[in-house]
């Protein structure tokens, strides 16, 4: 089981629709819990640059 990223700071980015705590759109919190173990790595994946760009 792949835990979730959420750092429960909910808030979406309204210029790219990204989770200011996590870094995931509103599309990949919702399907989460029935993604796949690959399509879960494939988000954290996207993650670390997403949260870069919303430092900026």
């Amino acid at each position: 089981m792949i835990p979730s990223p959420c750092t429960k700071v909910c808030t979406l980015d309204e210029s790219t629709g990204w989770c200011g705590g996590c870094g995931r759109s509103a599309q990949e919190i919702g399907d989460w819990l029935y993604a796949s173990d690959a399509e879960k790595r494939a988000i954290l994946a996207r993650l670390p640059a997403r949260l870069r760009r919303l430092a900026q």
